[in-house]
């Protein structure tokens, strides 16, 4: 069977039928498409696998790492990274959260997380994404088997029996080298965002739905520290999380649309007024840095993470509500739970492209995601909103989540990645 599939209008020829390696084509055994934070992990963690793999990446390599955002990085993404050996080049650029306080409004009970409650050191990271992204960055061009070709997008791939043709349209104006137009590989791996081409144009649907909602995004620099403890506040508009970072505190202030267009148009002496009456005054006066974001919600499920020689990872097979941090940590289990599909399946002699390789892969984290993007938005409804009802659950649930032990850790290993099954890049 050979299956064309072209993204973005884009024209692609059937596969030849010349033998892998012969002519001008390149090889390789993996090809993947998107080299931000999740595609790169997944080529790191193939490092020393013995296999040859190509990251395709539109921006370059300075430009994607100058992004000025930062993340929440789960205990389990810290244990992955240290599994690729860069967690000694990243640790001391990460800020450390203690603490996490968890409250529900004016709800004089607050529920306080503390490393005791797993016995660990630390509750998770706050992380810059030129930190992360540097870091992979520099392990892939110290690999001689990974291949960066960038700045170039893919524009078609077609799917045979025993391999993948990809189709590449390079910038050379801004590569200063050649590169080919198109390559082969045993895999595709789809690292190319929620509006993912190739999980479109593979005929891959989605389930889900936007929210009523909207997140602002802004850097502040409080008068007095941190104290590094992480907030998470749930307020009738949404929830509002407050991330330390060095000298400064990370805003994800969500709320409904018209709410979020009204702040994110005001300047910023209004927008500051209305963050210090949100953020509370326990950190003395604010001062607003840089500029402020704003993005819509949704929840995105792929109906399937593969088909034959193609594999999704990261947004492109699932997107989840901001609440709790759990966006980017996601895609990174993703990353590091193919890695090793694929690295077992090669001990064992398999085809890594084959669909039953890849639906080993599917049931680990499609499953696995379910969980938490039920959680989010469970966790986003039942706190969005003044039902009086639903405000009395999930009174009594904070309630017993901050006097029931087990029930603590429980949830405390949930939003860790500390529960099921772990990788064994984490382990």
């Amino acid at each position: 069977m050979v299956l064309d599939c072209a993204i973005a209008g884009a024209p692609v020829s059937g596969l030849a039928a010349t033998p892998e390696g012969e002519g001008s084509v390149p090889v390789f055994d993996v090809a993947i498409a998107g080299g931000g934070i999740v595609g790169a992990t997944v080529a790191c963690a193939l490092r020393g696998s013995g296999l040859k793999v190509a990251v395709i990446e539109a921006l370059p390599q300075a430009t994607a790492a100058r992004q000025a955002q930062a993340y929440a990085f789960s205990l389990l993404s810290g244990r992955i990274f240290r599994g690729l050996g860069l967690w000694e080049t990243v640790r001391s650029r990460l800020e450390t959260f203690t603490r996490i306080r968890l409250s529900d409004g004016d709800w004089p009970d607050v529920v306080e997380f503390e490393p005791a409650d797993l016995g660990t050191a630390e509750l998770g990271y706050v992380a810059e994404h030129s930190v992360l992204l540097s870091a992979l960055h520099q392990a892939m061009n110290d690999a001689p088997e990974i291949t960066w070709l960038c700045p170039a997008a893919v524009t078609g791939v077609t799917y045979g029996e025993e391999f993948a043709e990809v189709a590449i349209a390079p910038k050379a104006e801004l590569s200063g080298e050649a590169l080919p137009q198109k390559l082969r590989a045993k895999l595709v791996v789809a690292a190319d965002g929620g509006r993912s081409p190739l999980r479109e144009a593979a005929g891959i649907g989605t389930r889900g739905w936007g929210y009523w909602q909207s997140c602002i995004v802004a850097a502040v620099r409080p008068e007095r520290s941190h104290d590094q403890v992480a907030y998470e506040r749930f307020q009738a508009s949404g929830p509002f999380a407050i991330l330390p970072l060095g000298d400064t505190c990370r805003i994800v202030w969500t709320a409904p649309h018209a709410e979020a267009q009204a702040l994110a148009a005001l300047d910023d002496e209004q927008f500051l007024a209305q963050l210090e009456r949100r953020f509370g005054p326990q950190m003395g006066k604010l001062t607003l840095l840089g500029r402020r974001h704003t993005f819509t919600v949704r929840l995105m499920q792929s109906d399937r993470y593969c088909r034959p020689r193609l594999a999704l990872v990261g947004e492109a097979a699932h997107n989840c509500h901001p609440v709790g941090g759990q966006g980017l940590n996601l895609g990174i289990r993703d990353a590091a739970a193919l890695a090793e599909t694929i690295q077992t399946a090669i001990a064992q002699g398999e085809d890594i492209g084959s669909v039953a390789v890849l639906r080993r892969y599917d049931r680990w984290r499609r499953w696995g995601n379910w969980t938490i993007l039920g959680f989010t938005d469970v966790l986003d409804r039942l706190f969005s909103n003044q039902i009086w009802p639903l405000m009395a659950v999930r009174r009594l649930g904070i309630f017993a989540l901050k006097r029931i032990k087990p029930l603590k850790v429980f949830s405390l290993k949930l939003m860790t990645g500390l529960l099921g099954r772990l990788p064994a890049l984490a382990r």
